[in-house]
Formats: structure tokens, C-alpha cells, sequence
């Protein structure tokens, strides 16, 4: 399913569990450094689009487009592999958790280094799925996704860019499928799943298994037993990282 179908049909209560988490946001926001005019590329409903700068925003769902809030940056219906800009329009151009869903993610990289300056991007290095114990113990699908898509490597060479880790704090304020790391009740919660593409891609009967799994080892306490490490840990490494060009 391509990207714009995908929120159409699974995003239209995104703005419940999705906003912009401060901590990331201020990792991304200075990686733009003193960039004034700023394109977004798969903005969705505007999270992480930064204050007191110009911002443009590309988005390809109708859906996701109807619930950016009044005063939102404006939003232009495309998508990341052609953006209708002209070479360098912008101080830098960003995209936050959206080339997993693009269908060239190489060139959508491309045309973003094409029309802006700088390119900062919020995306997942695959290459270790286990790092995240929903994948490790009770999703295996989700490293499937992956299969035939480019490397962390790739996405970076494609566009000359540094890696950056992105920790992910344990009270997250952004519903992202990574944010409940130590808050594993939270992925029982359908509303709160709702809020993830990643069930949508994995499919209905993967994830009920998931979560009677999960479920099951939050009842019999191996799940505490499993991940006792990450009690006391105030942030993680799950392999978000920036890419930075």
C-alpha cells in the first residue's frame, strides 16, 4: 500500500497518541541549525515542524493534510520522489518517520538534497530489530518489513550524510511505535496502536498474536523478567537515528 493510501486509511486519529515529543524535536530542530526556510516532506498533521521559521510543508494523504491545526505551515499535496520545487529553494528540507513508507526512499533523499541546502531525516536503522523487545519476542514481522529496502548505509551515502542516534526518552510524549519501551501495558491499548503504522503493515493477525503474547507475558511477570535491565534506564537507543547532510 502506498504511503498516501496508508494514512488515508489508517491515519484519521493520528493527532490522539501523535505530537511532537520536546527532547527529539530539539535534536531536530538543531540539526536544521540557522536554516530560515524549511520544507517538510511527509509532514502528516505537522508534528515536529519547527516555530519561527518558514516552513512549507509536502504531505500526499488528504486525511492526514484535513487534521494539520489552524495556523499550520502550508501543505502542498506531493510526494517525496517529486517535489514540485525548483533546485535549491530552501535552507534545508526535513522528514520525520516517513521514508519507510516512500516508494523509492533513494530518490525521495535525492530530490530532497536537490531543493534545499541541508536535508535532516528522522528514520530506523534495521540492520538490529532485537534491539526493541516487541520486535525480539513478540512481532518478527516487523524486520520482515525491511526486506529489500536500503540499508541506513544506503539512505546516508545516497545523500553524503553523518548518522546520529536518537534516543528515545521512557515517558515519550509522542505515540510513536518505539515510545512505549518501558511502558509495555501501553501496546495493549488498541487506541493507543492506532496511532502506529507499523500494525497496519504487519497486518490484523500478527498483531492480535502480538498483543495476546504480550499480554501473557505481562500476566506471568516474563516480560519484567525479560527486560529487567531497562527498569531504571531514562532514555534508549532502539536504533532511531538523524541523518544529517
Amino acid at each position: 500500500m502506498a504511503s498516501a493510501q496508508l494514512y488515508d486509511t489508517i491515519g484519521a486519529t493520528y493527532t490522539a497518541t501523535r505530537r511532537t515529543e520536546p527532547r527529539i524535536a530539539a535534536q531536530v530542530w538543531a540539526a536544521l541549525g540557522d536554516a530560515q526556510t524549511v520544507l517538510n516532506v511527509g509532514a502528516g498533521t505537522g508534528s515536529y515542524e519547527p516555530p519561527g521559521r518558514d516552513v512549507t510543508a509536502v504531505e500526499p494523504s488528504a486525511v492526514m493534510r484535513a487534521q494539520r491545526p489552524a495556523g499550520a505551515a502550508p501543505c502542498v499535496d506531493a510526494v517525496a520522489e517529486s517535489l514540485p520545487f525548483e533546485d535549491q529553494s530552501f535552507d534545508a528540507a526535513m522528514a520525520f518517520a516517513t521514508i519507510e513508507h516512500w516508494r523509492d526512499p533513494i530518490a525521495g533523499l535525492r530530490e530532497m538534497r536537490r531543493v534545499a541546502r541541508h536535508v535532516v531525516v528522522f528514520t530506523y536503522d534495521a540492520s538490529d530489530p532485537d534491539l526493541f523487545w516487541l520486535n525480539r519476542d513478540h512481532l518478527p514481522e516487523f524486520a520482515r518489513l525491511w526486506t529489500g529496502r536500503p540499508s541506513l548505509t544506503e539512505l546516508a551515502g545516497a545523500i553524503g550524510a553523518r548518522t546520529e542516534p536518537v534516543l528515545v526518552p521512557w515517558d515519550c510524549a509522542d505515540g510513536f511505535y518505539h515510545a512505549y519501551w518501558r511502558r509495555p501495558e501501553a501496546y495493549l491499548d488498541e487506541h493507543v496502536r492506532r496511532g502506529m503504522s507499523i500494525w497496519a503493515r504487519v497486518g490484523p493477525d500478527a498483531e492480535q498474536r502480538a498483543v495476546h503474547s504480550l499480554r501473557d507475558d505481562l500476566a506471568s511477570g516474563r516480560w519484567t523478567e525479560r527486560n529487567r535491565d531497562l527498569v531504571d534506564l531514562d532514555a534508549a537507543d532502539l536504533g532511531l537515528r538523524l541523518l544529517i547532510a
